[in-house]
């Protein structure tokens, strides 16, 4: 069954380097992580056979509704609510290991272009940030309850923000007088804090992502998910992740090391041992947006792509 002419709600990020590295096999049962609106998965139904299987993952109650419309369109795809950390159970649910596993890192274009998310600095809407809107711990709620140890240490450790302790005094001092409630609240008090900041770039834009991954637990998910990744490819697998944060590259970038065997001693890594039958390979090096990309994608600038096959 074919999915027909692709229409996307947005610009899937860096989709054809993602084609090209994460296909292997028309017959092959992959999954998509980090659903959002359906980009990657539909361009990639499009190369399956018949008997190929995909799996999309998401938390976001919109993307899961697209997914659900795509299933109802195509017998080959099937959309699972929950995070991508899951693997283990579809795979079991499958009956075979994955021949592809894609994950598009961070919030979608249709997520921050909704003010209702509270995604965005740019515009104003209740301070949220969860994935799923429904469970969970919103990050107005967090930040009415957190300790001016706990903000700073989130925005240092997740935003890399150099004036995270400045910025969470001055967050205590303003819920003193008033809740903090809204998206344009929480910016306009960094952007007292810090002043303008660097040109071209919100003062805004590393604590609001450092909420983000810290309230939704992102990198704790990325962690469990790349264990996973070991256990449950196929030889001949590939692991594709698309990250726009240096924290998350890094931690994908050390993992792919320290499992090719090439990690350095004493730098945290072990090289390949018999303990260690798991064996990754990466295929070639880190790839980001060409010049034509950049110019119709804007989202595509901080993006980092890189490509991991199961050798062992």
């Amino acid at each position: 069954m074919t999915t027909g002419k692709l229409q996307y709600e947005h610009q899937p990020v860096l989709l054809e380097e993602v084609l090209d590295m994460w296909f292997s096999r028309s017959d092959g049962f992959y999954v998509d992580g980090t659903f959002g609106r359906g980009g990657h998965s539909r361009a990639l139904l499009e190369k399956l056979d018949d008997s190929g299987r995909l799996a999309g993952i998401d938390r976001d109650p919109q993307a899961i509704a697209v997914g659900e419309q795509l299933a109802s369109e195509d017998s080959r795809f099937r959309i699972v609510a929950d995070r991508f950390d899951c693997l283990p159970d579809l795979v079991a649910e499958e009956g075979r290991p994955i021949d592809g596993l894609l994950l598009d890192l961070g919030v979608s274009s249709p997520q921050l272009d909704d003010a209702g998310r509270g995604f965005s600095f740019l515009r104003d809407g209740p301070l949220d940030m969860r994935m799923d809107p429904t469970s969970g711990e919103s990050a107005a709620d967090w930040l009415a309850r957190a300790d001016e140890k706990a903000i700073a240490d989130v925005l240092y450790r997740y935003g890399e923000e150099r004036k995270s302790r400045r910025i969470a005094r001055r967050i205590c001092e303003m819920r003193k007088e008033q809740p903090i409630t809204r998206t344009k609240q929480l910016a306009d008090l960094i952007e007292s804090a810090l002043g303008r900041g660097e040109p071209g770039k919100h003062p805004a834009t590393r604590s609001f992502q450092a909420l983000r991954i810290h309230i939704n637990g992102e990198l704790d998910a990325l962690t469990k998910v790349l264990d996973q990744s070991l256990e449950t490819l196929a030889i001949g697998g590939r692991l594709a992740i698309i990250s726009f944060h240096s924290l998350e590259d890094r931690m994908v970038k050390l993992f792919i090391r320290d499992h090719s065997g090439r990690a350095p001693k004493g730098r945290g890594g072990l090289p390949l041992t018999e303990e260690m039958p798991q064996r990754l390979e990466p295929l070639g090096k880190a790839i980001r947006a060409g010049k034509d990309e950049l110019k119709v994608n804007v989202r595509s600038r901080s993006a980092v792509l890189r490509v991991a096959e199961k050798v062992a």
